[in-house]
């Protein structure tokens, strides 16, 4: 089971994913993604959905049109895990 991030690892990852920030009102981390058009946009959530199948951990996301906005955070472990930093970087590298 995933552990919740202490909050020196908390920082450390923050750091890492420049693009991410916490969200409010709860403890996770979110970001939102601005593609070119609804078809990329699409294409991205289909290539993320793979990894998480494979990690067994799934987003919180929303899609309108070339926006997806994305929030993580492991609600087994009561908040935010390794498993929300690793999906995180999965879908940094797969947006570009």
């Amino acid at each position: 089971m995933a552990q919740k991030l202490t909050s020196e690892a908390r920082k450390a990852a923050l750091t890492k994913l420049t693009h991410w920030s916490e969200a409010s009102g709860r403890d996770a981390i979110t970001r939102k993604f601005t593609f070119k058009d609804f078809k990329e946009a699409f294409a991205f959530m289909t290539a993320v959905a793979e990894v998480a199948e494979k990690m067994n951990h799934h987003p919180e996301w929303f899609n309108v049109y070339k926006t997806v906005e994305v929030t993580l955070s492991t609600h087994d472990a009561g908040g935010l895990s390794e498993l929300d930093v690793k999906l995180a970087e999965a879908m940094d590298r797969l947006a570009g």
